[in-house]
């Protein structure tokens, strides 16, 4: 599908710039540079797409994903960046996925558990981000173990070392970063969901997905993706296979 970025234009955006959401709270999409400014696979999806349209960008920054979701009927962003999930599909609307990624659990060293179905038991109280991918997701999955939310999903790692609870639910790669960074954790082999990041737009501007589907799928073809990901420091094999558009 050829993309009409002026037609686009006109369905997207009200004012002189794309206003695009921004969800720190995952950093192997988005983080703040050396200066604070945004950085990112999402951000350079959303700077490429306000170029092609002939707009400016103003980033909307968000520290959780289920805030971003949350603020999709108050008309305060355009486009934004985050995992499908059949509950936000009340609220937002998605294209294909542009990246992949694990959601999985860290554990202690010393943990019991040893195997990502060990932790779906009574008794076991598993820290998570509220409103991220992974909490609804386990909210749906679990049978036995508990949820216990902290506001964000970094918050989610300090609430299980914190209150002791057996293992913390998120994106591999901060788990990983968490694990480097206290002696005594782990991060378990495995995992329990492949998150797919897609970007989305507020259901009232849904008139947009083919064209950004199409987009979407013209950057991660084209090695735009992957490139992006190298310059934000992550691994360029989280790139979402194709999809029609």
């Amino acid at each position: 599908m050829s993309i009409d970025f002026d037609s686009l234009r006109q369905v997207l955006v009200t004012g002189d710039s794309l206003r695009a959401a921004i969800n720190y709270g995952n950093p192997v999409l988005a983080q703040r540079g050396p200066g604070g400014e945004p950085q990112g696979v999402s951000v350079a999806l959303a700077t490429e797409l306000a170029r092609r349209m002939g707009v400016g960008l103003k980033t909307v920054p968000f520290e959780a994903a289920g805030k971003v979701v949350d603020s999709a009927a108050q008309n305060v962003w355009d486009i934004g960046f985050l995992a499908i999930d059949p509950k936000r599909a009340e609220d937002v609307s998605f294209t294909a996925p542009y990246v992949l990624i694990e959601g999985t659990y860290l554990v202690r060293e010393d943990s019991r558990f040893k195997e990502i179905d060990q932790l779906d038991a009574p008794g076991v109280r598993i820290a998570v981000g509220k409103g991220a991918a992974y909490d609804l997701y386990l909210s749906r999955a679990l049978k036995h173990a508990e949820l216990v939310r902290g506001p964000t999903s970094a918050s989610a790692i300090a609430l299980f070392l914190s209150e002791s609870l057996d293992a913390a639910a998120g994106v591999r790669q901060p788990l990983e970063a968490a694990a480097r960074e206290n002696p005594g954790l782990k991060v378990l082999p495995g995992h329990f969901t492949a998150i797919r990041q897609a970007m989305v737009v507020p259901a009232q501007k849904a008139a947009a997905l083919p064209m950004l589907r199409a987009y979407v799928e013209t950057m991660k073809a084209s090695g735009f993706v992957a490139q992006a990901l190298r310059d934000s420091g992550q691994e360029d094999d989280l790139v979402a296979p194709a999809e029609a558009p």
